[in-house]
This record gives C-alpha cells, sequence and structure tokens, in this order.
C-alpha cells in the first residue's frame, strides 16, 4: 500500500488517517469479523465488545496488561498519551505497536491476539 515502516508511527497528529486505517484493516483480515470505528479522532478495533486496537494519526496503539506491557517496554515503545491543560496523560493500557510488526504480517497478528486476550483480561 506505499507505507514504510519508518513512517508509520512517527507522525503526532491525532485524527486516524483513513489510508492507513485501511492498511490496518487488510493486516487484520487473518483475525476474522471485526467491530470497527471511530471515536475522538481515532479508530478503534473490537474483538466481540472489547476493543483491543486503536489508531491515532499514524500510530497503531494495542492493548495491554500488566505482564504484556513488559514486552512493549523492553522494545521502548510509548504508551499512549495526550495533553490537557494539566500536562501530558499517559494511558497506560495502549501501548504503540513496534514498526517492525508492519513487515511481518503473521507476527502483527500474533500481537493483535495477545492484545485481544489483554482486552479480556479487563473487567
Amino acid at each position: 500500500m506505499g507505507f514504510s515502516a519508518a513512517s508509520l508511527g512517527t507522525r503526532k497528529k491525532m485524527s486516524a488517517s483513513p489510508e492507513f486505517i485501511e492498511y490496518v484493516k487488510e493486516l487484520f483480515e487473518p483475525l476474522g469479523k471485526l467491530n470497527e470505528g471511530k471515536f475522538f479522532g481515532g479508530f478503534a478495533f473490537k474483538s466481540g465488545a472489547k476493543q483491543f486496537a486503536m489508531i491515532m494519526g499514524n500510530t497503531l496503539y494495542f492493548c495491554v496488561n500488566d505482564i504484556t506491557r513488559k514486552k512493549y517496554e523492553k522494545k521502548d515503545m510509548e504508551p499512549f498519551s495526550y495533553s490537557n491543560k494539566k500536562g501530558i496523560v499517559k494511558v497506560k493500557k495502549y501501548y504503540s505497536a513496534p514498526e517492525e510488526l508492519f513487515e511481518n504480517q503473521e507476527q502483527l497478528v500474533e500481537w493483535a491476539k495477545e492484545a485481544i486476550d489483554s482486552a479480556y483480561s479487563y473487567k
């Protein structure tokens, strides 16, 4: 589709890029039927009723839990964050997906499955 791994996670604008959304949808096809939709300028992916991934700008974020978060931190991935009047808020439930996943669909799907499991680990 013309996205390079280096360009995928580097843009900081908040609204989700339509081209990137379509690209990720294609990559997620092996996961089967997913629920999806727009929210606050972003785009959400759900398995059943649980959101496991989101796109903000050209960055894909996966849901993590206390166990899987360590895997993202070891790769120096960042939690989703936004600014408000009090400063920067870090949402440690969602971490950016490593760029190398976009070069290997099978591996990306495995991380997505782990994100689905993480989403279902929350009450």
